[in-house]
């Protein structure tokens, strides 16, 4: 209910006060997302306290046995910044006091400019077999520089990294593994140069060559699940927009296919498959990736909430916000801005459609709109596997299985949710579609139906007559039956013309009593009827459905505590005997029927010029 609120506010200004309200309360909601996600990122932080206090305290070296065939590496990490980026392993080798605890959570070291130096000390028990592959599972790093160092020297060493051949690479997986061949009982160190654009994520374990397969394809598994779930819903969204011509639907495809791009990208199946030794597009997949969700979550979600309003203000901006994700591509593509620029831009754009959207979907969320709180469902778990992400990228937040996929899972849950828009959108559209058929199917019925007694009108009667001639033939014969009401001005003058109605429906009624459940009756108008029979056989048996039809009229009609009589003249034709055409067969039975009413009424004629069949 509207408040009356003294001076009115012009009324340009009350959707702007309807939108600072909802605006107000969505804000209010997105920070009671937030402070939740930032709870569930401190206790995340607060488990990786334990981990950080082990590792700080940790001296001895690993050991590694093969009882325990996979090891986390973390707890033994120590680091040495390197600024300059000059120092060189030899350098290293002759600075191992220098490197220090990492600060931080458990596998990750945060945003770094600069490369980083890794120190992982370790002895290989007796009865090990010394064939170990440490494994760096995050693909995106850019240069990683391994050395294996026993007694002061190396002894193995590579380079690897997603701008690095792939084919160079010593093992064909998409994360950067190195199998280290190492002599039991022995003492080594692992020295590894790490130096990248982003984040220094580094999730690092030794394992035998046969745990380390077995986890390599249980996470390729996973990532194949997920990758096919993304191309079958872009597949399904492609389908129905050919289908329902709905853009809502082509939005949807190009939303999943930047994430998807995304998921490829930070998990290096796109390395491994798709842009294989092409350092072009590693350095730019995924802001690219990046610019073409955002772009489609601005069409997505403004085609969501305000599709049905062309003038909308949201609809405006949210596709003025979709073109300078299209401009920004381009200029990404064209290396005319630097990739740390785009980045910090789509860290900041890619929050835009939802906190757009919020006061629409909180708006509609009030008035029960699944479409409303399926949005906001959405948005909280992107809010949450958002700050996850952020928390691990700065280092608040360990590095897991969890959160090294928090983003994915949220994605992919993101992908449903927003199916499920697109499955009340379809919902939506097949009702429109049921209301037009419904629309449609009324007017046709009232085009061609009497509106009191519900029978075909004239031109409902035709149709069918023209069906029915097109089958009829001297095997089976089609009778029309033209008939006027004896008696029925004087009862519609006495009674009035409420009485008058009741008779012509209690006439409908005992005329449809009479016939067969294929034969058709109709009114074409006043007292007037017609009825169609087929599939006769004789004319003996169309005169007698006609005599039929003439005695169900003895009987007098009971009508509001008033019983009146009313007759029946009939006028029939045969078809093909008198004629094959429609408009021929009404004129003669109804001429027949004419003749009828002048040679004394209440009888059955058949043709103008015959005797009359039967009379009173």
């Amino acid at each position: 209910m509207m408040r009356q609120l003294p001076p009115p506010p012009p009324p340009a200004a009350l959707p702007l006060q309807h939108w600072a309200a909802d605006l107000g309360h969505g804000m209010r909601l997105c920070l009671t997302w937030l402070l939740l996600a930032l709870a569930v990122a401190m206790a995340l932080a607060g488990q990786a306290g334990a981990a950080t206090t082990t590792a700080t305290t940790a001296a001895a070296p690993l050991e590694l046995r093969d009882d325990r065939p996979s090891v986390n590496v973390w707890p033994a990490v120590s680091v040495l910044a390197d600024p300059s980026g000059t120092l060189l392993v030899g350098d290293i080798l002759g600075s191992i006091p220098r490197f220090e605890s990492p600060p931080g959570t458990s596998g990750t070291l945060g945003v770094r400019a600069d490369p980083v130096w890794l120190r992982i000390p370790f002895t290989v028990a007796l009865s090990s077999t010394g064939i170990w592959v440490l494994d760096i599972d995050y693909p995106v790093l850019q240069r990683v520089e391994i050395y294996l160092v026993s007694g002061g020297h190396v002894t193995q060493q590579a380079t690897l990294g997603s701008l690095q051949p792939y084919t160079q690479r010593p093992l064909r997986s998409r994360t950067h593994a190195l199998a280290l061949t190492m002599l039991p009982g022995h003492a080594y160190e692992v020295l590894l140069r790490i130096e990248t654009r982003g984040a220094l994520v580094l999730p690092i374990t030794l394992s035998k060559p046969t745990e380390w397969h077995s986890r390599a394809l249980n996470e390729q598994m996973l990532q194949g699940i997920l990758t096919g779930l993304a191309l079958c819903l872009i597949i399904y969204s492609l389908a129905q927009w050919l289908n329902l011509r709905d853009v809502l639907f082509i939005q949807y495809a190009l939303l999943i296919t930047g994430s998807l791009l995304f998921s490829l990208h930070l998990f290096g199946l796109g390395t491994q498959y798709l842009w294989r030794d092409m350092p072009w597009m590693e350095l730019h997949a995924a802001n690219l990736a990046a610019l073409i969700a955002t772009c489609g979550s601005f069409l997505f979600i403004s085609q969501a909430l305000a599709g049905d309003h062309p003038q909308s203000w949201l609809l405006r901006s949210m596709r003025g916000g979709a073109v300078l994700c299209v401009v920004l591509a381009v200029l990404f593509m064209l290396d005319l801005l630097s990739t740390r620029t785009v980045t910090g831009i789509v860290s900041i754009l890619g929050l835009v459609p939802a906190l757009m959207g919020i006061p629409g979907s909180v708006r509609r969320a009030r008035r029960g709109d699944p479409v409303g709180t399926t949005l906001l469902l959405a948005w909280l778990l992107y809010f949450l596997a958002t700050a996850v992400v952020i928390g691990v990228i700065n280092g608040w937040v360990p590095v897991n299985f969890w959160t090294m996929h928090s983003f994915q899972f949220g994605a992919t849950l993101d992908m449903l949710l927003f199916m499920r828009v697109l499955g009340l959108r379809t919902k939506a559209l097949r009702l429109e579609a049921l209301d037009a058929n419904r629309e449609r199917d009324v007017m046709r019925s009232l085009a061609h139906t009497d509106p009191l007694t519900g029978l075909p009108n004239r031109r409902g009667l035709n149709i069918s007559l023209a069906s029915a001639l097109s089958r009829c033939s001297p095997e089976r014969m089609l009778a029309v039956y033209v008939m006027d009401l004896d008696g029925f001005k004087p009862v519609n003058d006495q009674h009035g013309h409420d009485v008058g109605d009741e008779l012509l429906i209690a006439v409908t009624r005992r005329l449809q009593g009479h016939v067969r459940q294929s034969d058709l009756v109709a009114r074409l108008g006043g007292d007037e009827f017609v009825v169609m029979a087929g599939q006769l056989h004789s004319l003996q048996q169309a005169q007698e459905l006609g005599h039929k039809l003439l005695d169900a009229f003895r009987a007098p009609f009971s009508l509001q505590n008033v019983q009146v009589e009313v007759g029946l003249t009939i006028g029939y034709a045969i078809a093909p005997h008198d004629s094959n055409d429609a408009i021929s067969l009404l004129k003669l039975a109804d001429a027949a029927m004419y003749s009828g009413k002048q040679g004394g009424k209440f009888c059955l004629r058949r043709n103008t010029g015959d005797l009359a069949l039967s009379s009173s």
